[in-house]
């Protein structure tokens, strides 16, 4: 176990690399723009953006540059840089909204698991009766509705309609922070939250539904109901551990992807996540935050499948891992 988990720390951090290269090299190489121009501002003359790119060390190698920017990342705290827009350091940026895009994540991760993983056993263990087919068209349902469309939707109805007929049970469009207030903060979020359960829930309800309907066809499952165990032995205890899986799969994948921003989501209530900091920073042509905050994304999604590596061997003992 140890070894295995050595080896894939290891080559998480090299899929880091790989990708802090391609970022350095896209941003600052290949981009059309000049950082310093962009650093100093356009009113700025020509002295100006001469010393801020001295100031940068822009004026330096290619490979000073690059090796300055993988120095910063090995340090701890690690250096991203400064923003172009505000002067600060872009960890203290993305420090300060990191809350925000993880309460949104779990929050909702939570809520799609409670609802998508239910419907996906019960249609699975009824196939094609009334509750499959119901199954069905609501999942099809959430997979055809856009983001943008659902957070609207909801949005209009719970907020506004409700707060218009004077029943304020969902506060306006803003963030509070979790230790003073957990009612509060789980009443600001909660629309959120809905609105991305809604979506991912028909994709892990029609997952969880193919796959236990396979698992629930193996050998060992009819030796195990020959034997006279209780169906709900038969199903919980031994099929829906195998069924779960290419759930964590992709649960790990999911979860790491919205720890690293919800931009549409957050964008429709307002909320100061990473997603509205990348909006922002696209906009603003702040370099460094865009590449602090896709290290961040691509940190979240290795650690997210390293975690699920390891959650195999929990779920199936079939897997061994060496």
């Amino acid at each position: 176990m140890l070894r295995f988990l050595i080896r894939r720390i290891l080559f998480g951090l090299l899929v880091l690399w790989i990708i802090a290269t391609a970022v350095f090299f896209l941003f600052f190489v290949a981009s059309p723009g000049d950082p310093a121009r962009l650093f100093a501002g356009r009113q700025a003359t020509a002295e100006t953006v001469a010393a801020v790119r001295h100031q940068l060390g822009l004026d330096r190698p290619l490979f000073a540059q690059y090796w300055d920017y993988l120095s910063g990342l090995l340090h701890w705290p690690p250096d991203l840089g400064t923003s172009f827009l505000n002067q600060e350091p872009v960890l203290n940026t993305i420090v300060q909204r990191l809350p925000v895009s993880i309460s949104i994540a779990l929050g909702a991760a939570v809520l799609w698991l409670l609802i998508g993983i239910p419907i996906g056993i019960l249609a699975a263990t009824r196939p094609r009766s009334l509750a499959d087919r119901s199954a069905t068209v609501i999942a099809l349902a959430g997979l055809s509705m856009p983001t943008f469309v659902l957070g609207m939707l909801l949005f209009n109805l719970f907020f506004y309609q409700l707060t218009k007929a004077g029943y304020a049970i969902f506060p306006a469009t803003e963030y509070v922070p979790l230790l003073p207030n957990p009612i509060e903060w789980a009443r600001h979020l909660f629309l959120a939250w809905l609105t991305l359960a809604l979506v991912f829930a028909a994709t892990y309800s029609r997952l969880t539904r193919g796959s236990l309907l396979e698992v629930l066809g193996e050998d060992y499952i009819r030796t195990a109901r020959a034997k006279g165990m209780p169906e709900r032995t038969v199903v919980f205890r031994h099929g829906l551990r195998s069924a779960l899986i290419p759930i964590v799969t992709l649960f790990g994948l999911d979860l790491g992807a919205l720890l690293g921003g919800t931009i549409v989501t957050e964008k429709i209530f307002g909320l100061p996540g990473l997603g509205a900091l990348a909006v922002q920073s696209v906009f603003s042509q702040d370099l460094p935050v865009i590449m602090g905050t896709v290290l961040v994304t691509a940190f979240f999604v290795v650690v997210a499948n390293i975690v699920v590596d390891m959650a195999y061997a929990i779920l199936d003992p079939r897997v061994r891992l060496t």
